[in-house]
């Protein structure tokens, strides 16, 4: 046996010893976590943690950044109720033993996308930029966005960049533009479809594009009530006119009465009776 070879062995043994040893000493604990999750409507998951290095102070549950449950239980044994598997519900999750040094394993809850637009139904004018949005909130993250216009029941493909089409995508959300909008080719339904590991998952989005007189209806709408309003005051105040103006002739032409006393004809029969 070369040189090589016998270093070879001396550094073998001394892995395997190492090894044993770590493992008698409970170094590394062995923690049994509950089979990672796709489907259910009332699950839940566990951690076991055995042989540990240290009392356990308490035990946490969290998904991603957020503690979910928390408690100062010193058991080995953990468990969270997920509920029903979702969109909601899918993502890592994370048992945490506190310890003199803490030990954590995590349990994957996995769905297929759970796709949902933004709004079933946008509008947009003639000549803008029109833009319609889907996203998705299930774990594992969208490996691939893919748009589709929805013509006499078959889904046509739309390609990034061709013609007046934009697409954006970036993780759990995707964006189509259609710049230019035509009123008689662009309208309809649009499906965005999302792919990941676990399958893949699409919504429909209906597009309506109105008539470049479409924001001019709200200002002509209260023109014309004005006009209707001062031609019903102006009717109104040409019937009205002809009965006052008759009026006013008619009490200028009757004879004023007076109490007053007539000195004249009194002047004159008292000059007959002399």
């Amino acid at each position: 046996m070369g040189a090589a070879g016998a270093t070879g062995l001396v550094l073998g043994l001394l892995g395997a010893l190492l090894c044993a040893g770590k493992g008698a000493s409970g170094a590394d604990p062995i923690v049994e976590t509950s089979p990672n999750v796709t489907s259910g409507l009332d699950v839940v998951i566990f951690c076991n943690l055995t042989e540990p290095q240290s009392p356990i102070l308490g035990r946490m549950w969290k998904k991603g950044d957020k503690i979910l449950t928390s408690d100062k239980e010193t058991s080995g044994y953990t468990f969270y109720n997920i509920g029903e598997v979702n969109g909601d519900s899918s993502g890592v999750y994370e048992c945490v033993f506190e310890m003199s040094s803490p030990v954590s394993r995590t349990v994957y809850v996995t769905v297929r996308p759970h796709v949902t637009a933004y709004k079933k139904s946008e509008h947009g004018n003639e000549g803008d930029t029109g833009i319609l949005i889907c996203k998705c909130n299930s774990y594992p993250p969208v490996s691939q966005w893919t748009w589709y216009k929805i013509k006499d029941g078959a889904n046509e493909p739309i390609v990034n960049g061709t013609e007046q089409f934009i697409i954006k995508s970036s993780g759990n959300k995707t964006e189509l533009r259609i710049a230019n909008l035509d009123i008689e080719k662009d309208p309809g339904e649009y499906l965005c479809n999302a792919t990941n590991e676990v399958g893949t998952d699409g919504a429909v989005v209906g597009l309506r594009v109105r008539s470049r007189l479409a924001a001019l209806w709200p200002f002509l709408g209260i023109v014309a009530e004005v006009l209707v309003l001062v031609t019903i005051i102006f009717i109104y105040e040409k019937r009205r006119k002809p009965d006052e103006v008759l009026d006013d002739d008619d009490g200028g032409s009757a004879p004023l009465k007076s109490n007053a006393p007539n000195h004249k004809d009194k002047n004159v029969r008292q000059r007959n009776a002399n």
